[in-house]
C-alpha cells in the first residue's frame, strides 16, 4: 500500500481521486489544494507518489517539484488536460515520472501508479549509477595527477608511483583518491 498526496485545485475532483485511490489499494496521505511549498509538505507528509490533478501544470508547479525532485526525490504522476510537446518536456524534466493526457480514470489509477513507480525506480538506480561513475572518473584523474607528481619529482615509474600512492594509503588507512588529493595539495605549497 503506497501513501499517495493529491494535489488538485478542485476538491471534487480531489475526492474522485481518493475514491480510486482506495479502489487500487492505497492510501491518500493528503490532499493539498496547490503546490505551493511543496518541500515542506513532503517532508511533513512524507508520501511514497504525489497525484497532481490539473488543467495544465503552472510553471510555479514545475519549479516546485524541482527542487523537491533535488530534495526528495519522489515518483510525480500529472493528469493534464493539455499535452504540449514543451510542457510535457517541462514536466519530466522537473522530474515527473508520468504524465497522462486527458485527464483521470479512476479504473486505470493503479497501472499508472505502477508505471510510474517502476519509471522512478528505473531514473533513480541510473541517477545512481551514474554519480558512482563519475565519482570513480573523478577519483582516477587525481590519482593519475599524483602519479604524475611523483613521476616528475621524485623520478619514478608509473608502477612504483603507483605502489607508492598504495602504500601511503595503506599506511594511513585512507582511499586512494584522499591520499592523492592530500599530494597534490601539498604538492601545491611545495613545488
Amino acid at each position: 500500500m503506497l501513501r499517495v498526496l493529491v494535489i488538485d485545485e478542485s476538491r471534487a475532483r480531489a475526492a474522485e481521486i481518493c475514491a480510486g485511490l482506495a479502489l487500487a489499494g492505497h492510501q491518500v496521505a493528503a490532499v493539498l489544494a496547490s503546490s505551493s511549498d511543496l518541500s515542506a509538505q513532503i517532508e511533513a507528509i512524507r508520501p511514497d507518489v504525489i497525484l497532481i490533478e490539473t488543467d495544465a501544470p503552472s510553471r510555479d508547479t514545475l519549479e516546485n517539484l524541482a527542487v523537491m525532485n533535488a530534495e526528495m526525490p519522489r515518483p510525480v504522476i500529472i493528469f493534464a488536460q493539455e499535452g504540449d510537446q514543451e510542457t510535457i518536456r517541462a514536466a519530466v524534466k522537473a522530474g515527473v515520472s508520468t504524465y497522462v493526457v486527458d485527464g483521470l480514470d479512476p479504473q486505470r489509477l493503479k497501472p499508472v501508479i505502477d508505471v510510474a513507480v517502476a519509471s522512478f525506480e528505473e531514473h533513480q538506480a541510473l541517477r545512481s549509477e551514474l554519480a558512482a561513475a563519475t565519482k570513480k572518473l573523478s577519483e582516477r584523474k587525481l590519482i593519475d595527477r599524483a602519479k604524475g607528481l611523483l613521476m616528475k619529482s621524485r623520478g619514478m615509474a608509473e608502477a612504483e608511483a603507483y605502489a607508492a600512492l598504495r602504500k601511503l594509503a595503506m599506511e594511513r588507512a585512507k582511499p586512494m583518491a584522499a591520499v592523492a588529493q592530500d599530494l597534490i595539495d601539498m604538492a601545491k605549497y611545495l613545488l
